[in-house]
């Protein structure tokens, strides 16, 4: 259902950490222009932690209406809380997204089976197209390739986002699951070697500041033009590696505070980027063509 380069979408703030909607509108055109393939309104990058859940619910509303149907919108909805996880992924049935992502539940260290239950029963409550989320470096649980698959049999769960770079766990979940089941990138440093392995796509980080770049390695990576892949991933390298220096996203934050795209508001505990930072990540950008 959805593939190439998805944007993990920042969400403006101003000074005083409110959501700047003007900017917020100037971003989704920007990657409509620029050939983004889908937008993932309010995930980790979105600062989906310190949003409540009527801001949160606001937010993806406001993108599918800006989107207004041109490329897709996935609502990130996931909770350490299953019952607040239905509430969020109804709130986005209802807003008009077309799938929803759901990470892991983080801090309480669910069981396999625990995974397989909390995605199970949000699946249940809400018939609309939604996709795993693993990225144990932030959750501390890592949901294992029997419970994906397990999962996978589940009509509306169409997909997961693999977060921790090991190719070869990709690889196992590909042959395990159904050709239907889609596998993204969730790692930008790995994203291209995953597509090349026949992945579907990846839901970015780095695509929030190199969005043509990222969606034209994306479809050269999934039609297996290694060379070409290679040719426009190089210039990319260290901004897969330095908009993760400090807890991301601190630096994609400052660094389209730093394009002129977004006012530097950011929420606490989260604070702007260490200026010992600044050059390093002033340097990836003019290196990617886009400072």
């Amino acid at each position: 259902m959805f593939q190439g380069s998805m944007v993990a979408l920042v969400t403006p703030m101003d000074d005083a950490g409110q959501v700047d909607v003007e900017s917020l509108s100037e971003l989704v055109e920007f990657h409509i222009r620029e050939g983004t393939d889908a937008i993932v309104a309010v995930g980790t990058t979105g600062e989906s932690a310190t949003l409540n859940e009527k801001q949160h619910c606001q937010v993806i509303r406001q993108i599918v209406e800006m989107v207004k149907g041109r490329i897709p919108v996935i609502a990130g909805t996931g909770s350490n809380s299953t019952e607040e996880a239905i509430s969020l992924t109804a709130c986005a049935k209802e807003a008009g997204a077309d799938a929803c992502l759901l990470v892991t539940p983080y801090y309480n260290k669910p069981t396999q089976d625990g995974l397989y239950y909390h995605h199970k029963a949000i699946a249940e409550a809400v018939d609309i197209p939604q996709i795993l989320y693993n990225v144990p470096g932030r959750t501390a649980v890592d949901m294992q390739t029997s419970t994906v698959v397990r999962l996978s049999k589940i009509e509306n769960i169409i997909g997961i986002k693999e977060a921790t770079g090991d190719l070869q766990r990709a690889k196992d979940i590909m042959q395990q699951t159904d050709d239907s089941f889609e596998i993204y990138s969730g790692d930008d440093a790995t994203g291209m070697e995953f597509m090349l392995a026949g992945g579907n796509g990846v839901i970015s980080v780095t695509t929030n500041v190199a969005p043509r770049a990222m969606h034209e390695m994306c479809m050269a990576a999934m039609a297996g033009d290694t060379k070409r892949a290679n040719e426009i991933n190089e210039p990319l390298t260290s901004l897969h590696r330095d908009l993760f220096v400090e807890a991301n996203p601190i630096p994609v934050k400052w660094a389209l505070y730093a394009m002129g795209l977004i006012p530097p508001g950011i929420r606490l505990p989260l604070t702007s980027l260490h200026e010992e930072y600044h050059d390093t990540l002033r340097l990836a950008l003019k290196k990617a063509g886009v400072l």
